[in-house]
C-alpha cells in the first residue's frame, strides 16, 4: 500500500507557531508516508507560515494555502485533495506512534467505513479526560457518534456526498459532520494521539463538558452549531 496514492492531509491553522513543528515532525516521521501530499490551510498572523516554509521535510510534500474558519478552511484543503481518503488533522496533534496513518489506512481500505478516528490523550492535570470521554462515547456511540476533529480519516466520495463541513457552523463542526453519518461507518482504532490540553486551560473543564452534552442535545438543532458560544474567544 502506497500512502501517498491514497491520502491527503488537510490540517486547518490558525497562529500555531508554538506546536506546529512538532505535530510535522511526528507526519513526517510516519511509516511509509514518502510523498504523501500535505495541505495546510493557514490563517495565521503571527509566525506560523515563516516556521513551516523554513523547515525541510524528508518524506511529506507541504503545501500552504489559505484558511479560514475551521469548517472553511477544511473544505478548501479537501477540494484541492484528488486521493481516495483524506485525513484532517488539528495543528496541535501528535503523531507518536509512527503506525498510526499507516494501519488507519489498512482499516478503512479493508472495510466498508466512510469515517475512522482514533482515541486522544494529553498530559498535565487533564490527562484523565479523554479517557472518561471515550467511556461515556462508547455508550452513545450508536445514538451520539462523536467524532473529534483532532483526526477525522475520511472516505473523500462520502465526505462530498455529506457536503463536507457545513460552512455556516462555528462551532463543533467536526460533531455536526460525524452525526450525519451511520454508526456503523465509523471506526475507531486504538491507536492513540496526543494533544495539548490548552483547551482545557483557556476555557475551563466545565465549560467543555457543558458544551459536549449541549452538542448531544441540539443534535437536530442547526442554530446550535451556528453560533460559536465563545470558543474562540
Amino acid at each position: 500500500m502506497k500512502i501517498s496514492e491514497l491520502l491527503t492531509i488537510v490540517i486547518p491553522c490558525k497562529n500555531e507557531s508554538e506546536v506546529i513543528s512538532m505535530t510535522l515532525d511526528f507526519v513526517d516521521s510516519q511509516k511509509f508516508i514518502s510523498g504523501t501530499r500535505v495541505i495546510i490551510c493557514d490563517i495565521s498572523t503571527d509566525y506560523t507560515r515563516e516556521i513551516i516554509l523554513s523547515k525541510k521535510y524528508k518524506n511529506i510534500k507541504v503545501e500552504i494555502i489559505d484558511g479560514g474558519i475551521p469548517s472553511i478552511a477544511r473544505n478548501n484543503g479537501a477540494i484541492l485533495s484528488e486521493t481516495k481518503y483524506v485525513l484532517f488533522l488539528d495543528a496541535d496533534i501528535f503523531l507518536t506512534d509512527n503506525n498510526t496513518i499507516y494501519n488507519s489506512l489498512e482499516i478503512i481500505e479493508n472495510n466498508e467505513i466512510y469515517l475512522l478516528t482514533t482515541k486522544f490523550r494529553c498530559r498535565g492535570i487533564y490527562s484523565y479526560v479523554y479517557p472518561v470521554f471515550e467511556f461515556f462515547r462508547g455508550w452513545f456511540i450508536n445514538h451520539f457518534p462523536f467524532v473529534l476533529g483532532g483526526f477525522m480519516l475520511f472516505d473523500r466520495v462520502k465526505f462530498f456526498e455529506l457536503g463536507g463541513f457545513n460552512p455556516k457552523v462555528l462551532f463543533a463542526e467536526d460533531y455536526d459532520l460525524s452525526c450525519k453519518i451511520n454508526p456503523n461507518k465509523i471506526f475507531i482504532t486504538n491507536h492513540k494521539v496526543y494533544t495539548t490540553d490548552r483547551r482545557f486551560k483557556k476555557k475551563g473543564l466545565i465549560y467543555m463538558i457543558k458544551m459536549m452534552f449541549l452538542c448531544m442535545i441540539n443534535k437536530n438543532n442547526p442554530s446550535f452549531f451556528e453560533k460559536d458560544h465563545n470558543y474562540w474567544k
